[in-house]
C-alpha cells in the first residue's frame, strides 16, 4: 500500500515517519496499524503484512497489519463467563464468531489524541450504554502510544477501569507477518495449549513445535497447523526470511507472558505471532494463574504494557 496520507474527517490514514521507515495507522478501523515498512527508491520492504485497498475500504480489522486486543484477548467459550459471582453474557455483542473474540476495541473507531512526525497517541473510551452492539458491561478507557525511532516500532498499550466495580481484563496485539515458503519463527516457550477444533484450549502439554521454535534455524511457518497459545514464553521472538536476508524481532514486557501463533495450513498466506497477557478462555479455565494469565483491575486502576518490533537486515 502507498504511504500517502489520506486527508478525510472520518477515515484518515495517518503516516508516521522516521528516516526511511514508515508506519501507517488506521484509527477508524479499530485503532489498527495498516502497514509497517521501509521506503526505498526501488520499492517498499514490509515488516508486517500490509492492508489491501479492499480491506481498508471494507474497514475490516482482520485485513490490517496489526490491531489491538482489549479489554480481553482471544476467545471466551460461548461468550459467557462468571466473574465475582455474576454472569457476564457477551452473546449479544455483535460478534459474528461462535465465541466472544478479542474484546471490542478492535471493532470500534479510536480517536487521535496526539500526533507528531514519528509518534501518535490513539485513545478509546467505552461506556456500556453507548455501545450496546459491542457489549462489554464495564466502562473503560484504552490508549495506544505508537512511536518510531531509529531502531524499532514501539507500541505501548494502556487500559483503565472506569467502572465502580472490579473488571477482568486481557490485553494484546494481533500482528500479521508476511508468510512465504521460507519464513521461520524462533522463540523459547515451555509448552503449548492444545485445543478443540473451535479452537478453545483443553490442556497444556508438550508439542513438536516447542522444540522446533527453539532450534537454531527456528520453526518453518509451514511446519504445523497452528492456532495455539504458548506458555512459558520468554517474551521475545523473531520472524525471519532467510532467503531475503532479513528478520524482525518481537519483544514484549510483562504481562505479555503468552504468545499466540496462528499459522493455519488452510490459509498458507497467514502468519500471526501475537504478544498477549492471557490464553484463550482464561476466565473459564480452572488452572493455576501462571498457566493462563489474565488480570483484574480495581475501580479506577490502570495497567500499561509495551512491545517492540525491531527490523534487521543481513
Amino acid at each position: 500500500m502507498s504511504a500517502d496520507h489520506i486527508e478525510s474527517a472520518d477515515d484518515a490514514l495517518i503516516t508516521l515517519r522516521h528516516g526511511a521507515r514508515r508506519v501507517i495507522l488506521a484509527p477508524h478501523i479499530g485503532g489498527a496499524i495498516a502497514a509497517f515498512f521501509d521506503a526505498h527508491a526501488d520499492g517498499e520492504r514490509h515488516w508486517l503484512r500490509p492492508a489491501t485497498p479492499d480491506a481498508l475500504a471494507a474497514r475490516n480489522p482482520l485485513g490490517m497489519a496489526s490491531f489491538p486486543l482489549a479489554p480481553y484477548c482471544n476467545r471466551i467459550r460461548d461468550a459467557r463467563f462468571t466473574f465475582d459471582g455474576a454472569l457476564v453474557d457477551l452473546s449479544g455483542d455483535g460478534n459474528l464468531f461462535p465465541h466472544a473474540l478479542h474484546g471490542n476495541a478492535w471493532r470500534l473507531p479510536w480517536r487521535v489524541e496526539a500526533l507528531s512526525e514519528a509518534s501518535a497517541r490513539l485513545t478509546l473510551s467505552h461506556a456500556p450504554s453507548m455501545e450496546a452492539a459491542h457489549h462489554w458491561p464495564f466502562a473503560y478507557e484504552a490508549a495506544q502510544d505508537i512511536a518510531l525511532d531509529g531502531t524499532s516500532l514501539t507500541v505501548t498499550m494502556s487500559l483503565r477501569n472506569l467502572s465502580d466495580r472490579r473488571m477482568p481484563f486481557g490485553i494484546g496485539h494481533h500482528p500479521y507477518f508476511p508468510r512465504t515458503a521460507n519464513t521461520r519463527v524462533h522463540a523459547r516457550v515451555s509448552s503449548m495449549w492444545h485445543t478443540t477444533p473451535d479452537p478453545l484450549p483443553t490442556h497444556i502439554a508438550p508439542h513438536p513445535s516447542v522444540d522446533a521454535l527453539a532450534s537454531p534455524e527456528g520453526m518453518s511457518a509451514d511446519a504445523f497447523d497452528l492456532d495455539n497459545n504458548f506458555a512459558g514464553w520468554t517474551r521475545t521472538a523473531s520472524i525471519a526470511w532467510p532467503d531475503e536476508h532479513r528478520a524482525v524481532t518481537l519483544d514484549a514486557d510483562a504481562p505479555f507472558d503468552f504468545m499466540v501463533i496462528y499459522a493455519p495450513a488452510a490459509f498458507p498466506s497467514l502468519l500471526c505471532v501475537e504478544p498477549v497477557s492471557n490464553v484463550a478462555d482464561w476466565v473459564n479455565l480452572d488452572v493455576d494463574h501462571t498457566l493462563k494469565g489474565g488480570g483484574v483491575l480495581e475501580p479506577g486502576d490502570a495497567t500499561s504494557v509495551a512491545f517492540r518490533l525491531t527490523p534487521r537486515t543481513d
